[in-house]
């Protein structure tokens, strides 16, 4: 007789909403610190070189699977169902789930990798062709994704990992796991790449442990919820043919900022040498904001989601729904005028040392610039995309998906010739736009998201804030200060100060005008 679960139609005990999301920005925090200082110690070691471009494209190509793949289609389909299996069916039935699940990814993975590897030259001509003219470049490259490509198969595994953790509520163990990719790679960067032959391949290997070490490291906290059966092939799975429907539409739906990310990387190849660094740079701080926070809300706010749609309480999925966008709104305004305004200051205070130059720092800058125009768009796109997937829609994202795409090709082609790195740039931000009005809309129009009375008031909360914000950081802007001719000490002491300054300016201003902590609170 099959065990019953007990907790199946009810929501993890765990913890609130709230608390789990400022649970996971507090461990996502620490992960994106630790990113910050081992792109820091990457620019020092490997500058805007030949071979620093090499390494940042084997290893965005992993990359870019892990997101289309296994944090993005792969996620957005395999929770849903895991949840609605928690929520009619019993125990034994989940852990059959698990085992099908497992077996079934690992060996479609093993055979993914395996091709890669051999086919490598011809898969760093498709991402980068621009490498064609330089055989020694192109030929480093293949070299570089033969080694960090098996890191593909380990993170997916480590994200089904993580899947099966948060929808038992299990939120700290999956946010904690990244810090091990930023720890692995800051020790082949300062401990192994500086006495190497080649730098490049010593950080190369990093990343290969790091997806190793990732793995490895969630596995106890499965085998406590005796959620770590052994794996079986089953893609004849009632469960397994539900996520394989999901995940076709969700590689555009869900995804399409990553394909973006790679068009520019395409196009970026034909550009100047160091364009692609210079994105690279620009790109892992704007990302800094939309990882500590949009994912975050994300992450807790899809099982969620997803409990509601499958007990039939359209009230409670709106409402949550209706708490993200409010809790989001009010981190990524200040977020992305903050990014804009200290572009130059924070990129020369993380980056700029070793043999990175001024030049590297002013044009990475620009680009940072122009990314902070949509992340506003990308945060929303993160939260409201769940939004969909929670309730197994898979047609509409898929749709807009594609028109965002399209819209940011056609972008891409016309900004990247007047404006170069920086057009691509700037064309992500406005395809992020649109992407992020459409799915709204179509959640609006479908009456899955409602808006609460607490909008009026937040609104007037937030614009008088971030004027406030905008408003200090203009004034200690005109100070003239030379962020590249300072010392290290010097900068980081300067722009934590701002930093503090701007957040102590905004969130005083908006208590002062009205917001509570219970405004905070999600009342589903």
């Amino acid at each position: 007789m099959s065990e019953t679960n007990p907790t199946s139609g009810k929501a993890p005990k765990s913890l609130s909403l709230l608390r789990s999301g400022v649970l996971v920005s507090i461990c996502t925090f620490l992960s994106r610190i630790l990113g910050l200082v081992r792109d820091a110690a990457l620019a020092y070691v490997l500058g805007a070189s030949g071979s620093a471009d090499a390494f940042y494209v084997a290893f965005k190509i992993p990359n870019f699977f892990r997101r289309l793949f296994a944090e993005g289609a792969f996620a957005q389909a395999f929770v849903p169902v895991l949840s609605d299996y928690r929520v009619k069916q019993s125990t034994d039935e989940v852990r059959a789930l698990v085992a099908a699940v497992s077996g079934s990814l690992t060996l479609v993975l093993l055979c993914v990798t395996a091709l890669f590897m051999l086919c490598a030259p011809w898969i760093v001509y498709v991402f980068a062709p621009g490498f064609s003219g330089d055989d020694q470049q192109l030929a480093l490259t293949a070299d570089l994704l033969v080694i960090t490509f098996p890191y593909l198969l380990f993170i997916s595994l480590t994200a089904l990992a993580g899947g099966i953790l948060n929808a038992h509520g299990e939120y700290a163990v999956p946010a904690i796991t990244p810090i091990f990719l930023n720890v692995s790679l800051i020790v082949a960067t300062l401990f192994f790449a500086r006495s190497a032959a080649q730098a490049e391949t010593a950080v190369a290997w990093g990343v290969f442990f790091a997806g190793l070490i990732q793995l490895v490291f969630q596995m106890p906290f499965l085998a406590r919820l005796k959620l770590l059966p052994m794996p079986t092939l089953g893609f004849g799975h009632p469960g397994v043919k539900r996520i394989l429907i999901l995940m076709g539409p969700a590689l555009f739906g869900v995804s399409v900022s990553q394909i973006n990310l790679l068009l520019d990387t395409v196009l970026a190849s034909f550009l100047q040498t160091g364009s692609i660094t210079w994105l690279y740079l620009s790109d892992r701080l704007y990302e800094l904001p939309l990882g500590i926070f949009a994912i975050a809300i994300s992450t807790v706010i899809l099982p969620s989601l997803s409990r509601s749609f499958s007990s039939g309480e359209s009230t409670s999925f709106s409402s949550t729904l209706d708490w993200a966008l409010r809790i989001l709104l009010l981190i990524a305004v200040p977020s992305s005028l903050a990014l804009f305004m200290l572009a130059e200051p924070l990129i020369a205070t993380i980056f700029y040392r070793g043999e990175l130059t001024v030049f590297d720092v002013q044009m990475a800058a620009q680009s940072l610039q122009a990314y902070s125009l949509g992340l506003v768009f990308m945060m929303l796109i993160k939260v409201l995309a769940p939004g969909y997937y929670a309730r197994q829609d898979v047609r509409t994202p898929v749709r807009i998906g594609i028109i965002a795409m399209v819209s940011n090709m056609v972008l891409n082609l016309i900004l990247v010739w007047p404006f170069g790195h920086v057009g691509l740039a700037l064309a992500t931000s406005l395809s992020a736009a649109l992407n992020a009005f459409l799915l709204w809309r179509g959640l609006y129009k479908q009456n899955y998201h409602v808006f609460s009375l607490q909008w009026r008031r937040l609104l007037r909360i937030l614009l008088a804030a971030t004027l406030a914000l905008g408003a200090s950081l203009y004034v200690f802007l005109q100070q003239g200060l030379l962020w590249t001719e300072m010392a290290d000490l010097a900068r980081i002491g300067f722009t934590l100060l701002i930093v503090a300054i701007g957040v102590f300016v905004y969130v005083s201003v908006a208590v002062v005008v009205g917001l509570r902590p219970s405004m905070l609170k999600h009342q589903g």
